[in-house]
């Protein structure tokens, strides 16, 4: 027995039913949302997910939608066409889909429960609202691939975040060479700053910016506090780890420039944004060089465990803001 036949919400949503021609209950979810994306591959990987006919409503071509659903509506949230041509969305479409999975039956005996779907589509509702963090909103289309656009929104938020360290610094040292050295980079930053911002439409930067400024300047600014070997040290790891992340985008690009010559005819600013990341990561590896030949290199146990925490928080502030 299907868990939602005796449901009062479980046809919510019901236009003229029109019986699958595959004779299989048909998902169409958002691929352009990466959580979505995420979760519709665990079920299509799932016993029984091939029980399935799944559409992407983001590329597919209008005919594959069916009667009585267009892109927009199958976009803004899930829908199900069960087999008998009945149409389900949110809550009730997971519902659907967990039912014809065996190792998911729980899930959709549990909307059995009074008062369940109707929560659990509320929850669905409010996970609506937040979505956009993880998917560009519509008309927001760039040529280039969705990976490598990320990827330039982390370079982004990264070149905010040192033009933030160096004014920290700035803020709390007298020092003279210190600030000379402070001073001397916080340009360079400034200029990679700039050229980042010619290739990342503002609206695929990252929503997390105040954050980044803010965690940019204490990171200048409390290493200060204790004097420049601190503030040296801070810098060399985290110019180790931005010399790792931009050298790893440099593969990314070498593989679109490789593709056929029509395939990359929409990509004809590759060349240059691969020789200005590559630019961009010298300047670092220089501001490396310069803040380790500055100092010894022997902090102790505590500034070595410092380092590391720059190192591992800067790379999993990357993380965060490849999606956010």
């Amino acid at each position: 027995m299907n868990p939602l036949s005796s449901h009062p919400r479980a046809t919510s949503g019901v236009l003229a039913p029109e019986p699958s021609a595959s004779g299989k209950a048909c998902v169409y979810y958002d691929g352009g949302c990466p959580l979505c994306r995420a979760e519709i591959a665990t079920y299509q990987r799932a016993e029984g997910g091939d029980a399935l006919r799944w559409v992407d409503a983001h590329g597919c071509v209008p005919d594959e939608l069916g009667a009585g659903l267009d892109r927009p509506a199958a976009l803004a949230r899930l829908h199900v066409r069960r087999a008998d041509g009945v149409l389900l969305q949110g809550a009730a479409a997971f519902v659907e889909i967990w039912s014809n999975l065996p190792r998911w039956r729980w899930l959709a005996r549990m909307a059995r429960v009074p008062g369940a779907l109707p929560l659990m589509d509320a929850g669905y509702t409010a996970f609506l609202r937040v979505r956009p963090l993880w998917r560009p909103a519509p008309g927001s289309s760039d040529p280039r691939p969705r990976e490598l656009l990320r990827e330039l929104r982390t370079d982004h938020a990264g070149e905010t975040g040192a033009v933030m360290i160096y004014r920290g610094v700035l803020a709390v040292t007298r020092d003279p060479a210190l600030r000379e050295f402070a001073q001397h980079h916080l340009e360079t930053e400034r200029r990679h700053l700039a050229l980042v911002e010619q290739v990342v439409p503002p609206r695929w930067r990252s929503r997390l910016l105040p954050i980044w400024r803010v965690s940019g300047w204490l990171t200048g600014a409390l290493p200060a506090l204790f004097g420049p070997r601190v503030v040296y040290a801070t810098i060399q790891a985290v110019e180790t780890f931005v010399d790792r992340h931009y050298a790893a985008q440099v593969p990314m690009i070498d593989a679109l420039l490789q593709r056929p010559a029509a395939a990359g005819a929409a990509l004809p600013d590759l060349p240059a944004l691969r020789a200005m990341l590559e630019k961009c990561r010298l300047d670092e590896v220089s501001h490396r060089d310069d803040a380790a030949s500055r100092w010894d290199g022997r902090g102790g146990w505590l500034l070595s465990a410092w380092q590391q925490i720059v190192g591992r928080g800067s790379e999993v502030a990357v993380r965060f803001c490849r999606y956010i």
